[in-house]
């Protein structure tokens, strides 16, 4: 009989990351200060108040510069750089934050161990989950119940999100496909009535049902699916493995069924919430126009000598309730970049100066859009407001899409800082599942998420 094999969630790998940086890195921290009679590693840790601002401050860094990244935590070389990246960075802001951390000591050799002890101790820890965790050896396998020709389409939605997520074998729903029919090419096709025995020799751990014909879902088989239920194996729907997968709504699988997952997020409509974050928009808006004053000169002189138009450029955009507004930018393109009519912008768009890419990468060129945060046309965090002209001819050809306009649209987004740049109408839709994502889970902790990752994006030169 084959053994079940251990394997992880994504998100209870982010939480394994989490919990033993800390664990590791205090306890290593500890043991050394008290070995070598380092004062400074033991208050470090000694102090629950000083200890707490460490973990905060190694967490926060290291969502940044993404040690809790799958794809980099799963790579030795990309953790390698991350974590000395974090270390350095933590290491920095912990010393100069002389109220949040220990005096500094006056032997300064201290300072040196306390910086090696926590990057010794972190990067052995991450290769040894590169090496034992990340590998094959906790693939989760799954089951599939789907249609005949929807196979590959939905094995790749969830596999090209998490390697360690297999899908091994499927059971046809098709009531026209009689259970002998010939092996699809990509993945093992076992019978209805088999899929029990399979389940139980082949150490199965999920079961997933993505087909929409219920008529499929024999009488025979689903007592089997009763029985694997009941014997503690994990029965899912697609839609919901792959929303948990790809932090994406998959309006591709719902038709129009929007039921199914209103209402959405209450934090919509808190107002509690809703006026926190508006204090936090005008504080952050007032912040961003004052670094825009600060670079002013520079940006000026730039525009006049490489892009040689108006400095400020608005355009129309489709906000909250579907309203009409005028988005203000800085000028990125050559005069005239639309004279043929509206088009996407693409990843080398040759329309787009090189000062234009560098306002664009550094995200420089989205600063006067705190003027739109002030008025209240915009948020700091959600859907990017897209021109009426792609809102008509993207909502006639791809349902929910006009269910971002709940929301005001943002200046960052779950979009922006999960996806490249969109240039297509079926990047639109990816796009549109991360917005819709977003609205259906929006929350302190989401926003939090999508405002770090948006400075790993500039830090990281990302923009577009």
């Amino acid at each position: 009989m084959h053994k079940n094999k251990i394997h992880f969630e994504i998100s209870e790998r982010k939480t394994i990351l989490y919990l033993f940086d800390i664990v590791f890195v205090l306890t290593v921290l500890y043991f050394v200060g008290n070995l070598f009679d380092l004062e400074y590693l033991k208050y470090s840790v000694g102090n629950l108040y000083w200890a707490l601002f460490l973990v905060i401050y190694l967490n926060v860094f290291g969502t940044i510069f993404e040690m809790y990244n799958l794809q980099v935590s799963s790579n030795e070389y990309q953790i390698l750089k991350s974590t000395l990246l974090t270390v350095s960075t933590t290491v920095l802001v912990y010393l100069l934050t002389p109220f949040f951390s220990p005096v500094l000591p006056s032997n300064r050799l201290q300072i040196l161990v306390f910086y090696a002890v926590i990057f010794i101790t972190l990067i052995l820890w991450r290769l040894f989950y590169v090496k034992y965790l990340a590998s094959n050896r906790f693939l989760q396998n799954a089951v599939l119940i789907c249609d005949k020709d929807e196979v590959e389409e939905l094995i790749l939605g969830l596999e090209n999100i998490d390697p360690h997520y297999k899908i091994v074998a499927y059971v046809s729903a098709d009531t026209l496909v009689n259970d002998d029919f010939e092996q699809h090419h990509y993945v093992q096709h076992i019978k209805r009535d088999d899929l029990a025995l399979f389940v139980k020799l082949n150490g199965i751990s999920e079961i997933v049902i993505a087909s929409k014909n219920t008529q499929g879902i024999t009488s025979e088989l689903y007592l089997q699916l009763l029985s694997l239920l009941e014997s503690g194996k994990i029965i899912r729907e697609y839609t919901q493995v792959y929303e948990s997968k790809t932090y994406r709504i998959p309006v591709q699988y719902m038709a129009r069924d929007f039921y199914r997952f209103f209402p959405f997020s209450r934090s919509n409509h808190n107002k509690l919430y809703l006026s926190v974050v508006r204090v936090f928009e005008i504080v952050i808006s007032l912040i961003g126009l004052t670094i825009g004053v600060v670079l002013f000169p520079f940006i000026l002189l730039g525009n006049t000598l490489a892009n040689q138009g108006k400095l400020f450029y608005s355009q129309e955009r489709i906000g909250k309730d579907s309203q009409v507004f005028k988005i203000l930018k800085f000028r990125t393109m050559v005069k005239n970049a639309e004279s043929n009519g509206a088009v996407f912008a693409t990843t080398n768009d040759v329309r787009v100066t090189r000062f234009g890419k560098f306002l664009r990468k550094t995200r420089i060129d989205e600063l006067p859009q705190f003027i739109n945060i002030l008025k209240g046309e915009m948020a700091v965090i959600g859907p990017r407001p897209e021109r009426p002209h792609f809102v008509k001819e993207i909502a006639a050809i791809m349902p929910f899409y006009e269910t971002r306009h709940v929301i005001k649209p943002g200046l960052t987004g779950w979009a922006q800082v999960n996806y490249a740049y969109g240039e297509t109408i079926d990047d639109s839709l990816i796009k549109l599942q991360y917005d819709l994502y977003y609205i259906k889970h929006r929350s302190f902790y989401l926003d939090l998420n999508i405002t770090l990752k948006t400075i790993t994006t500039v830090l990281f030169y990302r923009g577009q």
